[in-house]
């Protein structure tokens, strides 16, 4: 049964996963498209760079006055919650599935 739930926690991963690869390249254009200090500093290629990642985990987006980039900049850190969250707790049970066994 925990390894059912854990396999669970890997669908609740996959729905984030599909979440956060339609709004974060959605928050990236924006971003290049309008601010481009802000473009310049994640560079070509933000996508998967820590530094951007690390901005959207840390709401950052919140600092800039513009509510169509928190307007989708909110979903994708929601999603990427939910991503880290489902493999965390898929994670989780699968060691508690191996200590009970």
């Amino acid at each position: 049964m925990t390894l059912f739930f854990a396999l669970c926690f890997v669908g609740v991963a996959i729905a984030g996963f599909s979440a956060f690869v339609i709004f974060w390249p959605l928050t990236l254009i924006h971003i290049r498209d309008r601010h481009p200090l802000l473009a310049q500093r994640f560079g070509n290629g933000a996508f998967l760079r820590p530094d951007a990642l690390r901005w959207l985990l840390g709401r950052d987006y919140r600092q800039t006055p513009d509510r169509a980039l928190s307007g989708l900049a909110t979903p994708a850190w929601v999603s990427l919650l939910t991503l880290l969250a489902g493999l965390g707790m898929a994670a989780l049970l699968w060691l508690l599935s191996m200590v009970l066994i």
